[in-house]
């Protein structure tokens, strides 16, 4: 493996020791900003599992896209959040998870989402360890993506 910013942080080096590369940061697609923080806390924007800047899946889960490809581009979405979160920090390793939110677009009869959002907390999990997650189904995404996921992180202070 090349050496990486990545590589030079525990969270990132715990990332790719699990087979994790935080992608390039996705250029938003509209007027907001990718990440602000805020007093303590730091607000992500949800983030859409694009792969080099393109979503590689598009629809509902339990209609065009299976579970298993939802559980998938979950995991995607979180690198990207996570990504994001890097950029802007400039690393992972002061923060903790404070809450995350997994917008699954669903099929009518679709009801697994907590499912699909694993595949987010298994990445945010091998990062940061347990954490608060709400898994959330909605009838359609941005870009018709499957998933998208929003992190938000409070930043730990020296004592």
């Amino acid at each position: 493996m090349t050496s990486t910013p990545q590589a030079s942080t525990v969270v990132g080096r715990r990332l790719m020791d699990a087979g994790y590369v935080l992608p390039a940061v996705p250029e938003p697609r509209a007027d907001y900003l990718p990440a602000k923080t805020v007093g303590d806390f730091v607000f992500l924007s949800g983030q859409v599992p694009f792969v080099d800047d393109e979503l590689q899946v598009r629809g509902r889960v339990g209609d065009e896209v299976s579970e298993e490809d939802g559980t998938n581009q979950a995991a995607l979405a979180a690198l990207n959040a996570l990504s994001a979160a890097h950029r802007h920090l400039g690393g992972l390793d002061d923060v903790d998870v404070a809450s995350m939110t997994v917008y699954v677009a669903s099929a009518p009869n679709f009801s697994n989402q907590h499912l699909v959002a694993n595949g987010a907390s298994k990445v945010v999990g091998v990062a940061f360890g347990p954490h608060p997650r709400t898994s959330v189904g909605v009838t359609a995404l941005p870009l018709d993506a499957a998933v998208e996921v929003q992190l938000v992180l409070r930043l730990r202070h020296a004592p």
